[in-house]
């Protein structure tokens, strides 16, 4: 492997545990990149000479802060200086300390997801700082252009630092909640790359492993959070069927109507393996269920031997757990299934708040069309292809409402 390689695959390996180490000592979002910056390009320089350090994530390390206390010094900080020259280590105390990070990436990962910064501001900033990911490719991700992404993350740092917001894991009253919330930016990242909102691709494979790393990263370092291994089991097994959700044109696949045999079997078996372990830990919670349901659909060799009473009984509880009308509507299309598309619709009519929710209009429209009311059914299809962002969901929308009209179903 190529020096320029090697410093890749570090870089895209050690990010988030630099990142986190440098936080934690400098105390400065963009002075800990400027650094690590300045690191990788010594890196680049050094190691075609010397060859690849034994621990290259603490050599980044030394490196960094090495070159944070000379941006300092030039910026003729002294005060700042002082602090940070008091905490400089050398190569062998950098690398002993390397163990001790996982509890600062954990403190990162609370302070990118803290409540105070917006939403799309905890997301962008989690894939930079924590995975690595360049302004320009998280501003691909979610379609905005690149200085609207560069100053959403210059305003969540700016946030941080101006509000005090602290680099530490919460206490523990407040745990629970701050937990929820890191574990939904996480799954929203998953969810962005498993079917994007916008654009030409049905997935973004990049932001969902992205996503499966940080929970195992999360997983690991905090192995009593049931819904932390939860959220890492449903994950898995939706990303075992990401080769069959679209043909070889880029169109979308059903899940009935997917090739199983090319499902991956390593990511299910391991996805009920993580569930199992959540499991024993007698913590139920909405991300666990989700993934029984998602295991009782991989485990099912043909559509037919699918047991959709129990998802339909599983949705029943996901939908006391966490009443919403996306989860309603999941219910609905699981209780078609159980019961008949009749019995669906009823509960269908009854969510509020759906109006400019295409997957509701989508599953009306199917389960009208399945008792043979065309006209309510084009009208519905219309109106989820109003809605719809996806090039690929909105071909295989066109493609039922074409149908429809022929009267080829």
């Amino acid at each position: 492997m190529t020096a320029a390689a090697q410093i890749e695959k570090t870089f895209r390996e050690e990010h988030g545990r630099v990142m986190a180490a440098l936080i934690s000592q400098l105390g400065d979002f963009t002075l800990a990149e400027d650094a690590l910056q300045d690191a990788l390009v010594n890196a680049l320089e050094r190691w075609k000479i010397d060859g690849v350090p034994q621990n290259p994530g603490a050599w980044l390390t030394t490196v960094a802060k090495r070159r944070a206390i000379d941006r300092i010094r030039r910026a003729s900080t002294q005060e700042r200086n002082e602090v940070i020259l008091d905490n400089e280590a050398t190569d062998e105390q950098e690398e002993t300390e390397m163990e001790s990070i996982p509890d600062d990436r954990l403190k990162l990962m609370f302070t990118c997801c803290h409540p105070s910064l917006a939403l799309e501001a905890q997301v962008a900033l989690t894939l930079h700082t924590l995975g690595g990911l360049s302004t320009p490719e998280i501003a691909r991700a979610f379609l905005v252009p690149v200085p609207t992404m560069a100053q959403r993350l210059a305003r969540a740092r700016a946030k941080i630092h101006n509000a005090g917001i602290p680099y530490r894991v919460p206490p523990a009253d407040l745990l629970p909640e701050r937990l929820d919330a890191l574990l939904a930016v996480i799954y929203l990242i998953f969810n962005e790359g498993y079917v994007t909102t916008a654009g030409d691709s049905l997935t973004r494979s990049d932001l969902s492993s992205e996503a499966i790393r940080l929970c195992r990263l999360l997983v690991n370092l905090l192995p009593e959070s049931a819904e932390a291994r939860g959220l890492l089991a449903l994950m898995l097994l939706h990303d075992s069927r990401r080769e069959t959700r679209s043909d070889a044109a880029g169109n979308l696949v059903l899940l009935d109507d997917q090739d199983r045999t090319r499902w991956d079997q390593a990511k299910i078996r391991e996805g009920i393996a993580v569930l199992d372990e959540a499991l024993t830990l007698y913590a139920p919670g909405p991300y666990q269920v989700q993934a029984a349901i998602s295991a009782l659909h991989a485990e099912a060799p043909t559509p037919d031997e699918t047991d959709w009473q129990q998802i339909a009984a599983l949705y029943g509880t996901l939908v006391m757990m966490m009443p919403s009308p996306v989860v309603e509507v999941n219910r609905a299309v699981a209780v078609a299934m159980a019961q008949g598309p009749s019995v669906a619709l009823t509960l269908l009519h009854r969510i509020e708040g759906v109006d400019d929710f295409y997957p509701y209009h989508a599953a009306r429209a199917d389960l009208l069309r399945r008792m043979n009311q065309r006209e309510a059914a084009a009208d519905a299809y219309e109106r989820a292809l109003a809605l719809c962002g996806n090039t690929a969901e909105r071909a295989y929308l066109q493609q039922q409402l074409d149908s429809l009209h022929n009267n080829t179903f």
